[in-house]
């Protein structure tokens, strides 16, 4: 299986950078994953959200392919504990599917065609984090649970 974390702007804080490619480099020994970042919007403090959003979806949607399969990381999407997430990722494994693609969207959220895309949500908490620092709680999760699913000590319970 490959992973897919599909991400709107540059990650432009260092120790987040830092911490991120720690974390992508553990990754590469359990799956091919792979991180796509689509440029932050120009001028778009005059648009409206809605415009953002639909902006950014024509984007996210060049990014997907027809077999991929789109989970949207939401603040209305699904929590799941570590151990549960692990399962997740196995059932998806377990399911053939080939490209599980990930989409951290811009601070607006998603158009209701990207929402269309998807066939999952996942929320990493009821709080709200920036997009930035989700991309590197979301990549520790997923090496988390690959450590978990080989039975490996870097999960503790």
């Amino acid at each position: 299986m490959n992973i897919k974390l599909i991400v709107v702007g540059k990650t432009d804080v260092s120790y987040i950078q830092e911490g991120i490619d720690v974390y992508v480099k553990r990754l590469k020994h359990y799956v091919n994953f792979e991180i796509v970042t689509i440029p932050a919007l120009k001028d778009q403090k005059n648009a409206s959200p809605e415009e953002v959003k639909e902006r950014e979806a024509v984007l996210i949607h060049k990014q997907i392919e027809k077999c991929d399969m789109v989970v949207l990381l939401d603040e209305h999407g699904r929590q799941r504990g570590s151990v549960e997430f692990s399962q997740y990722l196995q059932k998806q494994m377990n399911a053939g599917v080939r490209t599980l693609a990930f989409v951290i969207g811009g601070a607006f959220g998603f158009a209701p065609s990207v929402h269309a895309a998807a066939r999952d949500k996942v929320s990493l908490s009821l709080m709200t984090f920036n997009h930035q620092m989700v991309r590197l709680f979301f990549i520790e999760q997923i090496y988390r649970a690959f450590t978990i699913l080989n039975h490996e000590p870097y999960h503790n319970e």
